[in-house]
């Protein structure tokens, strides 16, 4: 082996073997194995133009699924429990490759997140609207984003102006569609769609007879600090909060 690997030395580059990038990124895959494997590497270097080409027509010309191989085919759905909030359905399917299956869905109309920022005072590290509450089904106090759901018929983004402006009275002059993800696609059919608003105006809550909330305005970089903590534990803020960041580091690098 040490024979091997001075040969190896001796065959690469001599611009190579002087200075070690200054840059430090992450192999792929592909690069990991080439490490490990000179051999290998070495031979997937040389191979003949010939293949190269094929392979890259075959990648070329296979086929784009289409939205009909996508989607399910639903053979019957009974509705075993409905509440105000959703309902419980038993499905029977053909699912996209062709298995038949039975499911239980949670259906829901879906929820609307609001990230409620404020730069008046600080742009690098805006404050953010955020809730403490008791969650029955967590069986204790969260910090969470405003969220609620969204009314049958009701467009989600008036639905995330209602929800804000219910539960912490707030008002904004600048709304933005940021993401919308499905937070348990496994049994629950309920989408989350995440605003971003800006230009903050305050006014008066209208609270639900069974919501009690603590509200705070925030750093983000505090914020943050208690997502690494592990303070914060709901989905949709992690989600929300994280991505926003990664989205306004990435504007200031360019």
């Amino acid at each position: 082996m040490p024979g091997k690997e001075k040969a190896a030395k001796a065959a690469e580059p001599k611009k190579n073997t002087k200075k070690a990038p200054k840059k430090v990124t992450a192999a792929t895959p592909r690069e990991a194995q080439a490490a490990v494997e000179p051999k290998k590497a070495k031979a997937a270097r040389t191979k003949p133009a010939n293949d190269l080409k094929l392979k890259a027509k075959k990648t070329a010309e296979a086929p784009t699924p289409t939205a009909a191989q996508d989607a399910a085919q639903l053979l019957s759905s009974e509705v075993v429990f409905q509440c105000p909030l959703f309902r419980i359905v038993h499905d029977k399917l053909i699912e996209p490759g062709g298995r038949p299956s039975e499911r239980d869905i949670i259906r829901h109309n879906g929820s609307v997140v609001i990230l409620a920022i404020d730069r008046s005072k600080n742009k690098k590290d805006p404050w953010i609207v955020v809730e403490r509450q008791y969650r029955y089904a967590a069986n204790q106090f969260l910090w969470e984003l405003p969220a609620g759901k969204i009314e049958p018929g009701e467009d989600p983004l008036a639905g995330a102006k209602r929800e804000l402006a219910e539960e912490t009275g707030y008002s904004a002059k600048k709304w933005k569609p940021l993401v919308e993800y499905y937070p348990s696609p496994g049994f629950l059919g309920e989408s989350m769609k995440v605003f971003v608003a800006e230009g903050l105006q305050a006014g008066d809550t209208n609270w639900d007879e069974d919501e009690q909330i603590e509200l705070r305005l925030v750093k983000l970089s505090e914020v943050l600090k208690m997502i690494e903590k592990g303070a914060i534990l709901d989905g949709k803020t992690l989600t929300s909060v994280l991505l926003y960041a990664r989205l306004i580091a990435g504007k200031r690098k360019k």
